[in-house]
């Protein structure tokens, strides 16, 4: 049976990720040219973005054989502006190759892309690309990537680098000397190789040294480093030996297994037709063509769990054979089910890493404001795709996109061009922040007709605060069975939906909702009637709570010459950064601290200047904190539910629209 390893290609901007990707899937048969980046036709990159401008910005999934391996290559994209696609590929990936250059060396978002990995505990390989180029130094590039990870370990070296007579040479465990160094590196995670090292028993065979280096790369204790040129095929053997001989299979759930089915649908994309096809990752189980499944959303605030039947299904890598059940460790492409987004799963949730929240948002309007509803519906088709891309309708003045940083704007409005013949103009980019609850508040409500919400129906709600990084979690203390299933799911979507928008119009975080009254007349009450007095109930129990707003901050690390630190401190003191620490690190100094989202992209361009040109600014999300002061408000879309006359009226307006 064939063996499935999903493997992730990270890297910063032209390090030659894509490049690498094209050769991996040349030389291993699965294309027959060549594609490149600079002619734009290679296999991944597929928009105008991405082919003018080199960088990917999507996540694509290409497959190729080794021996009896199947490799499932996610090309991830580059930029820092998507580190968010990155993260959402980490879900599904067995194992990761970040991608270096031989020439620029470690960047800032090389950093940022080790951090990631690292902490999603992701089997890492590093590849030094362009060792033919002029300028390349393999050597210098090792050093840096010691000070990147203290798990590095080098699998070859470099014979004349820099020109067209480079060549690599992989180091043989065999070769005694090299064969001491591997197991001095594993003996600090393996105490029966240290003891065989401290008592000088005899040095344990290429074998025993390779399952032992397998074994540490699978639990992300060490990153073997590896050498050559995606453009001229060099070191691409040994490469393809690591990912097959180091990352770990998966292999299909055997017929008749009863193994629960589990999968998450990483990707969506759209035909011209509207027709959806969704990329899923089964994680156990299996799923076939014709199969009626039960989709949960990723966040309950999304909607309800949805029932649909698989028409179409195609294993990636077995596209010749239609009939066959996509199984634990593999990738499929699934049709038939038009209410399918990113995020959706088969079954209880696998462990997940983290996303990052965007930390911007910025007003997008049509060109021709006769396109406004088709701009709309267009930005709701892509909101499908991409569950980050979050949108929010501003009467008065166009719909809000929550952003990663400004190169998705050019990214969206060519998106709309291309795919949906509309022509959208971005507005500035303002910092999204967050409430969170600093107190207990209860609120209980009962209304009749005469306050015209609706029909006899009662909702009491308690909110109090929970831990950082809990998001909202609705709890009941009513009988299980007060209220019948279809109202109780209205009470919990509408305060999950109602708590997007808080007491000063930010969405609210870390706290818990606990039902604790309901009531409703069996021949009148519906459950409109709930989503319309729940987000009254909910927001009045949070009034009485209060609420403090905090705002996205970064954790920032900067490497500058000594003699620039004076004028570095400075720079970051007139942004407001928080340092934690400094210190030498080797010829540089060394800053650590924290900023506010909102300028650590101006402080990264400025840094150039101050340290003419040799500062190394890296950043990473680190959640958020309490703002001082008065706290920014935010337009509120939901006509207000704290204020009755103007909530009505919302309320009135929207069932003349049709979208209550």
């Amino acid at each position: 049976m064939t063996s499935t390893v999903n493997l992730g290609i990270v890297a910063h901007v032209d390090a030659g990720k894509t490049s690498l990707t094209e050769r991996l899937l040349y030389d291993t048969g699965a294309i027959d040219r060549l594609g490149r980046v600079d002619d734009g036709d290679t296999r991944t990159d597929t928009g105008r973005v991405e082919r003018e401008r080199g960088i990917t910005v999507r996540t694509a999934v290409a497959p190729f054989h080794v021996g009896d391996t199947q490799v499932n290559l996610i090309d991830t994209p580059g930029h820092a502006d998507f580190v968010a696609e990155v993260e959402r590929a980490l879900t599904v990936l067995d194992g990761a190759v970040l991608v270096l250059s031989a020439v620029e060396g470690v960047q800032p978002h090389t950093r940022l892309l080790m951090r990631v990995l690292e902490r999603a505990r992701i089997p890492t390989l590093l590849f030094v690309n362009k060792v033919d180029r002029s300028g390349a130094d393999p050597e210098r590039v090792l050093e840096r990537i010691a000070r990147l990870t203290d798990r590095a370990l080098p699998m070859d070296r470099v014979v004349d680098p820099g020109g067209r007579k480079a060549r690599v040479v992989a180091h043989d465990l065999d070769a005694p000397d090299h064969a001491a160094r591997v197991a001095e590196f594993l003996a600090e995670h393996d105490e029966q190789l240290l003891a065989d090292l401290v008592e000088d028993r005899p040095m344990p065979d290429a074998g025993r040294l390779h399952a032992g280096l397998r074994d540490q790369v699978l639990r992300g204790l060490a990153h073997p480093v590896l050498s050559g040129s995606a453009v001229a095929g060099a070191g691409i053997p040994a490469l393809l030996g690591a990912i097959t001989g180091l990352l770990s299979h998966h292999r299909g759930s055997p017929p008749g297994s009863d193994e629960e089915t589990r999968g998450t649908v990483f990707a969506i994309e759209c035909a011209p037709s509207g027709e959806k096809t969704g990329y899923v990752r089964l994680f156990s189980g299996r799923l076939e063509r014709r199969e009626r499944r039960t989709w949960e959303r990723a966040d309950p605030a999304d909607g309800e769990p949805h029932e649909g039947r698989v028409t179409h299904l195609e294993v990636v890598g077995a596209e010749h054979d239609r009939s066959r059940p996509l199984t634990a460790g593999g990738i499929g492409r699934v049709r038939g089910l038009p209410a399918l987004r990113v995020g959706d799963r088969l079954g209880p949730p696998v462990a997940a890493h983290g996303l990052s929240r965007p930390a911007l948002e910025a007003l997008v309007r049509p060109e021709r404001p006769e396109e406004a509803s088709h701009l709309h519906a267009a930005l709701t088709a892509l909101a499908e795709q991409d569950p980050l891309i979050g949108l929010c309708v501003v009467p008065g003045e166009g719909v809000s996109v929550l952003l990663h940083g400004e190169v998705q704007k050019e990214v969206v409005a060519d998106t709309l061009a291309t795919d949906f013949g509309v022509r959208a103009l971005f507005g500035r980019s303002a910092t999204v922040h967050v409430e969170r609850p600093i107190g207990v508040g209860t609120d209980i409500e009962e209304i009749d007709p005469s306050r015209q919400v609706g029909a006899p129906v009662a909702v009491g709600l308690r909110v109090e605060p929970a831990s950082e990084g809990s998001g909202v979690t609705f709890r009941r203390e009513t009988e299980l069975g007060a209220l019948p299933p279809a109202y109780d799911r209205a009470v919990e979507r509408t305060v999950l939906t109602a708590l997007g928008q808080g007491l000063y119009g930010w969405p609210v975080t870390d706290c818990v909702v606990t039902l604790v009254r309901s009531g409703y007349d069996p021949p009148l009450t519906e459950a409109a009637h709930f989503r319309r007095l729940v987000p009254m109930v909910v927001l009045r129990a949070l009034e009485r709570a209060g609420s403090r707003v905090f705002e996205p901050v970064q954790d920032f690390e900067l490497e500058a010459p000594e003699e620039t630190l004076s004028p570095v401190l400075s720079l970051l003191g007139g942004h407001g950064a928080r340092v934690r620490e400094t210190g030498i690190d080797g010829d540089a100094w060394r800053v650590t601290g924290e900023i506010a989202a909102a300028e650590a992209h101006r402080v990264g361009a400025e840094i150039v200047g101050v340290t003419r040109g040799e500062g190394v600014w890296t950043t990473r999300p680190a959640g958020e904190r309490p703002l001082t002061g008065a706290p920014p408000r935010r337009r509120r879309t939901d006509g207000n539910p704290l204020v009755l006359d103007e909530y009505l009226v919302n309320l009135a307006n929207a069932g003349r629209s049709g979208t209550d």
